[in-house]
């Protein structure tokens, strides 16, 4: 039995418990493309990975140029992992998806979530580096992202502004 999405009687995308999921390809940064066109690869939701998994794989994405689904990675270790790093994954994802927005062409969403993003992973973990994560680095790349778009109201290449996770030495 498939697993994909399929149609419901009004023509809406539904998994087989009935809930909405949307089959339509997406390009590179998530956007939804037409019915039959070929997109990319889209990230399976709901896995749970460990957090070297999570960080290892989301980086690759981000690496790609490909934010959005690296904000699905992030976002499957907030819903599933313990209470206490929720705010972690959260902040993660919401960089990811500021990443996206501009990339896409939308500077002010884009500057406000990662700001959002930044300010989540920074509550409490200063001078941390949980699971490897640069929380520092990334508290800086992100405001310094968000002043760019915010000065210059300028669209990013998503590659080419990918923040390094681990930092720059990658440990």
């Amino acid at each position: 039995m498939s697993t994909a999405p399929r149609p419901d009687d009004r023509g809406r995308d539904r998994d087989t418990e009935g809930r909405a999921r949307n089959a339509r390809p997406r390009d590179g940064l998530g956007r939804p493309l037409p019915y039959g066109t070929e997109g990319v690869e889209r990230q399976p939701e709901g896995v749970t990975r460990t957090p070297e998994e999570t960080v290892t794989q989301a980086q690759a994405l981000l690496d790609a140029g490909r934010p959005f689904h690296a904000h699905e990675v992030f976002e499957d270790a907030w819903k599933s992992g313990p209470d206490d790093e929720r705010d972690l994954w959260k902040g993660l994802a919401q960089l990811a998806v500021g990443l996206t927005h501009s990339a896409r062409g939308n500077p002010t969403g884009g500057a406000r979530l990662l700001l959002r993003g930044a300010d989540a992973i920074d509550a409490g973990r200063r001078g941390q580096r949980p699971y490897g994560i640069d929380v520092d680095g990334l508290v800086s790349w992100a405001r310094q992202l968000a002043e760019l778009l915010e000065a210059e109201g300028a669209t990013v290449d998503a590659a080419e502004h990918a923040p390094r996770l681990r930092g720059a030495d990658g440990k």
